[in-house]
């Protein structure tokens, strides 16, 4: 009997028109076997300058707080901290994106078609992203347009120690703009290739992509690269990472679509105990109860990502 050959670099890499396919037949089956365990909520806009945020109450987070628990028992119990993405569920497997990122389904999701796209091997979600996370994440905008992002630290959002980059389709929700920042990001004022938005009252860079700029999905990761290390000099960011362990001092958000990126320096997890990831400045905002919508209402969804940001 031939021994069974590994899989090539050609199996590993998405094929171009079947994501989306892919998606919504394992939503369908994760769903019906329990692995994919959503979370409803209810929501409400809450608007200051201009910016329509999409305010969500989380109904029910017991089974993802009992699950946070037993993944922290499991960490006391072996010693060493549990990942669930090695080995993954598969249950919540999508795709194969490339050689070195592979695609599943958020377990605990808020909004639907919620994507994690995961490095194979282990990397440190703190790590600077590279051109491989690019790659991956440039295939995937490219079969249906979406919102990517990355919490960079826990600082930023980030509740798992494995390097992985998040994405959902647009729009955020079925009446209304794409993404609530819509009108912020077409004040942008650039300089050069990056840009500032005046109604962000806290340090960011933001800057323009092309889809259009490069012949193949590689090239175009080069090309994206290139813009990230922009956005982190833009900020203050890229000094001497290196010696850092090529990590930046201080955690970040980043968010992308398909025509711009943009990058936020984080100060704090939470304002208030609301928490508050890359998401938040997209214009997408979660409370665990009416007593914390009160807190954001009365305080401006703008004024505490001022305050967790820097």
């Amino acid at each position: 009997m031939p021994e069974e050959q590994p899989p090539s670099q050609e199996t590993l890499t998405l094929e171009p028109g079947t994501l989306w396919t892919r998606v919504t037949q394992q939503t369908a089956h994760a769903l019906q076997c329990g692995a994919l365990q959503s979370i409803p909520t209810e929501s409400e806009f809450v608007e200051q300058d201009g910016i329509n945020f999409v305010v969500r109450i989380l109904s029910n987070l017991i089974r993802k707080d009992k699950a946070k628990k037993e993944q922290d028992q499991k960490s006391t119990n072996s010693g060493k901290e549990f990942n669930p993405f090695l080995p993954y569920e598969e249950d919540l497997f999508v795709a194969d994106i490339s050689p070195t990122h592979l695609c599943l389904l958020n377990k605990f999701n808020v909004v639907d078609h919620h994507l994690l796209i995961v490095t194979r091997s282990f990397e440190e979600q703190e790590t600077l992203l590279t051109v491989q996370d690019f790659d991956a994440m440039g295939r995937c905008l490219g079969e249906f347009e979406g919102l990517a992002f990355y919490n960079g630290g826990k600082l930023a959002g980030a509740s798992q120690k494995h390097k992985h980059l998040q994405l959902i389709p647009l729009p955020f929700t079925p009446n209304g703009l794409k993404i609530p920042i819509e009108p912020a990001i077409a004040s942008a004022r650039f300089q050069g290739t990056i840009g500032t938005i005046s109604s962000f009252p806290f340090l960011h860079a933001i800057a323009r992509l092309d889809p259009n700029w490069a012949k193949t999905p590689l090239e175009a990761a080069v090309a994206t690269n290139q813009c990230y290390h922009d956005l982190l000099r833009a900020v203050g960011l890229q000094s001497n990472e290196t010696a850092r362990g090529n990590r930046p001092s201080v955690a970040y958000n980043l968010l992308a679509t398909r025509q711009w990126m943009l990058l936020v320096p984080r100060s704090q997890e939470d304002f208030e105990s609301i928490p508050v990831n890359s998401l938040g400045f997209a214009g997408a905002l979660l409370v665990r109860n009416e007593q914390q919508m009160q807190i954001l209402k009365n305080y401006g969804p703008i004024n505490i990502l001022k305050r967790v940001a820097c």
